[in-house]
């Protein structure tokens, strides 16, 4: 299978690392805005053809699909034009801006019959999707509760894109991405959406805390912070056990099942030290997976998902406050979805302040 890159910047190079352990993927192309950045990238993975386009790329026919790893708010351009030149597409999470963005990718993609999956590689990762497994089957009960956190110590300088509105700045959509997920993946879309968070004065959260909760009494307790680090932990509470996943719990080393009655039980990842284990290979090789049996859409990341994950994004952004600039300028402004609880805007305000950037770098395990 044949692959292209959209941007060149950590993220991308992480993927790219990762790919060398998949012997059926061969990375043909890669692209940037520039020239210059692109051949530099080209020559570090040993890539044949670096483009200073995007243009390029899209329509270069010997590539099958794009992995696109721009900042946040280039996502849906970048897809979009790659979708419309016949390839198909891996794109970074989150997904889109917002929840109209995804729908209006996905319509494309349906459109144009490819396939386009989110990459959010950690419903992809096989310690994941055993626990996921084992919730399914029961192990635990009912799900009471989740409660997950990601974030990061910094600082980030100004010039971060992290700082930076009309890069789709923040923890939520760089960080809190990944709780709200786990949380789906568990217990699908809430009913209700509560969130509060800390304001930079240029309008990104430094950090926010979210509560969501389920018709069947169900809760999940979500934070994301860019002023501390956290072990990135999460815990699943059931009527009859819970399951803990000390850290890392978007690429998880272990978690521990615990029963009442029953000695706990660790489940550990199978991790081989080698270029390729970084985790994202997992979100590649359900791409090919894909592709070979002729899908257009990831069982393993459906397009409801996401659309159902960028809803609750947008929610919890309608009670922070945190609106982007392209918003503005093109009306699809977040508010609550119909399905999500209203009771009060959750506002404080915080310090320090941020501008610019480039492309996605490798803060975070994105």
């Amino acid at each position: 299978m044949r692959w292209g890159i959209l941007a060149t910047g950590g993220i991308a190079a992480a993927f790219a690392a990762d790919l060398t352990d998949l012997p059926d993927a061969e990375l043909v192309a890669v692209a940037s805005r520039r020239e210059e950045p692109a051949r530099a990238f080209a020559e570090r993975f040993g890539i044949p053809r670096a483009y200073g386009s995007w243009e390029e790329l899209a329509r270069d026919a010997d590539v099958d699909v794009v992995y696109v790893a721009t900042p946040h708010t280039a996502h849906h351009a970048a897809a979009s034009l790659c979708l419309r030149h016949g390839r198909h597409v891996l794109c970074e999470k989150p997904f889109t801006l917002n929840a109209t963005e995804a729908a209006d990718l996905i319509a494309l993609a349906r459109q144009q019959g490819r396939f386009l999956m989110e990459a959010m590689w950690m419903y992809c990762n096989p310690l994941v999707r055993r626990l996921k497994a084992l919730v399914d089957d029961g192990a635990i009960g009912r799900v009471r509760t989740v409660q997950a956190d990601f974030g990061l110590a910094g600082p980030f300088p100004s010039s971060h894109r992290l700082r930076d509105p009309h890069l789709g700045g923040g923890a939520l959509l760089d960080l809190g991405v990944y709780p709200v997920s786990f949380a789906h993946l568990l217990l699908g879309e809430p009913s209700n959406v509560t969130a509060r968070a800390v304001l930079s004065p240029e309008g990104v959260d430094l950090q926010t805390g979210a509560l969501l909760s389920w018709e069947d009494g169900a809760l999940a307790q979500l934070h994301c912070s860019l002023t501390g680090a956290t072990a990135g932990g999460a815990s699943v509470t059931g009527t009859e056990g819970r399951i803990d996943v000390p850290s890392d719990f978007f690429n998880p080393q272990r978690f521990v099942l615990h029963r009442e009655g029953r000695d706990p039980e660790e489940f550990t990842a199978q991790r081989t030290g080698g270029p390729g284990d970084g985790g994202f290979r997992h979100e590649a090789a359900e791409v090919m997976r894909a592709l070979r049996a002729g899908e257009t859409e990831s069982p393993l990341v459906p397009w409801e998902s996401t659309l159902a994950v960028m809803r609750t994004l947008d929610a919890i952004r309608a009670h922070t406050g945190v609106r982007y600039p392209q918003e503005a300028a093109s009306g699809a402004v977040p508010g609550r979805p119909e399905r999500a609880g209203d009771d009060g805007d959750g506002v404080t305000s915080g310090e320090e302040g941020g501008v610019a950037c480039g492309e996605k770098d490798s803060v975070t395990p994105v």
